[in-house]
Parts: C-alpha cells; structure tokens; sequence
C-alpha cells in the first residue's frame, strides 16, 4: 500500500477549489476536501463550466473529492425558520458534492445550550436521518465527526463529544451511507479518550481520520508534536483493528501537512 496516497489535503478556506487541487497534485495529495461556505467556493459560483473544468482537473490527475460541511452551521437548530434552512443548506452541499463527483460529505451534529440538550439532541439526530437519505439518493457517504468538547462553562455545546452521545447517533441512522469521521484530537478531550472511542465503536464504520495534536484541555488544533497525542500509537492501534482508510490532515498551513504526510506515511509503514 502506498501510504501516502491516504493522506486528504484539506484545502484553506481562501483558496478556490481549482488551487487547492493543483497545489495538492503537485505534492502527489491524491485526496482532497474544501468546504463551500467562503467566497471562493460558494454553490453559487460553480456554473455548469467551472463544474465541468474541475471535474476534468480532479479526473485527469486521479485526485478524490469531498466536502467538508461547516460546524457553525447548527444542526440542532430547532428555531422553525433556521431548521428549515439548515436542511436546505445540507441539499444544495449534497447536490454540490453529486455535482462535483465528491465521495463523500462531512456533517456534524451541532450544539446545544446548558438547558436545552436533550430537544436539540433529538432535532439533531432527525436531521441526520433525513441527510442519510438524501446521501443514499445521490450516491455520497456522510462522514459524521465526534466533536470537541467546550470548557463546562462555556454556552454552548457541541454534538456529539463523548461516545454515550456519539452512540445516540450511530444507534438511530441505520444507513451504509452514515459512517464515522474520527476526529483524534477531539476524543483526547473526554474522559472516554481515543481508545475508548475504537473500544466502542471499532474501525468497521470509520470513513476517515482526522489528524491534530491537542494539550487535552480545549479545543485547539495543533501541530503534531506540540501535545499529547501519539500518532504513532493512534496508527498502530487503528493498523490493528484493520482500518486501511484516509487520514486527514487538520493542522498548521499547507506546506506543514505536506511535511508531515511523508513522516506520517513512514510511521504508517511501521506498522502496516
């Protein structure tokens, strides 16, 4: 297996899709997502041409696509206008990604405030079943991230951070589209941790990884090495429960994820 190859360039924010493709193919990334919220990439600007020229751009250099929805949006949005919205911003990234040739789009489940869990869970957990249907008839996998969790202090909270709440989702979306985007970084911030995450849920519905280092203490996306994650363990127990799928890389600019693509594919190795 060439590891390398499993590595996902997720694209900045500020660059159009066409640049992060090019850029990708001329570090031989044959993987890459963007999210369709800022100005270079909103739906809007894919006209049928500029539909057309990336289509052939991802085909000729053999690169995949998804996208990576955004977690600002609130999935559990139970005010009627905004809920009505929000499935209307999943159908047009769904009909974006069919449109595109992605493989996949990457959903969350939103956030919630102290007194309100349980309704927004369950608002959440319907809207997701509803994205699995939309999924299954464009032909495009969900790839649903465990999220971080915020300081206990803080107002809002996200869904779903621990695996009881991660479970809730999985249990309820019976779907072969509905598989698991497994943020590393996020889980090192519940008491469950990394190994409680594969102990329940195993590698069997794991659609990608997602890579970052993190101090364990709140949200921040840093640089491998700078906290208390150990890739090489993370590659190892994954190699172990027989995962052979992406990573991708969620940390520092361009270039750093470049650099630590190499290091990571040859720890990979190691282990394969």
């Amino acid at each position: 297996m060439d590891h390398r190859h499993r590595f996902v360039f997720a694209g900045p924010g500020s660059w159009p899709l066409e640049q992060a493709i090019q850029w990708a193919v001329e570090r031989d990334f044959t993987r890459v997502d963007f999210n369709a919220d800022t100005s270079p990439n909103y739906p809007g600007t894919f006209t049928p041409s500029r539909i057309g020229r990336v289509r052939e751009l991802a085909e000729r250099h053999g690169v995949a696509l998804g996208i990576h929805t955004l977690s600002a949006i609130n999935m559990a949005e139970i005010s009627p206008v905004m809920h009505r919205a929000i499935d209307d911003y999943l159908r047009e990234n769904f009909d974006l990604a069919r449109a595109l040739g992605c493989g996949y789009l990457i959903c969350h489940g939103g956030y919630h405030f102290s007194s309100d869990k349980e309704e927004r869970l369950s608002t959440a957990i319907d809207r997701m079943r509803r994205a699995a249907v939309w999924a299954e008839e464009r032909g495009i996998d969900i790839y649903f991230e465990n999220h971080n969790k915020e300081p206990d202090n803080a107002e809002i909270h996200y869904l779903p951070r621990d695996v009881a709440e991660t479970r809730r989702f999985f249990a309820a979306v019976e779907s072969p589209r509905f598989k698991w985007a497994f943020n590393v970084g996020h889980a090192h911030l519940v008491p469950d941790g990394f190994d409680g995450f594969l102990d329940a849920f195993g590698a069997a519905k794991i659609g990608q990884v997602r890579l970052n280092d993190t101090h364990g203490r709140y949200e921040e996306h840093l640089m491998p090495g700078q906290g208390i994650v150990d890739f090489r363990r993370v590659f190892r127990r994954l190699a172990e429960l027989g995962y052979q799928g992406p990573y991708t890389l969620d940390f520092g600019g361009p270039e750093d994820r470049a650099a630590w693509r190499d290091t990571f594919a040859g720890w990979l190795a190691d282990v394969a």
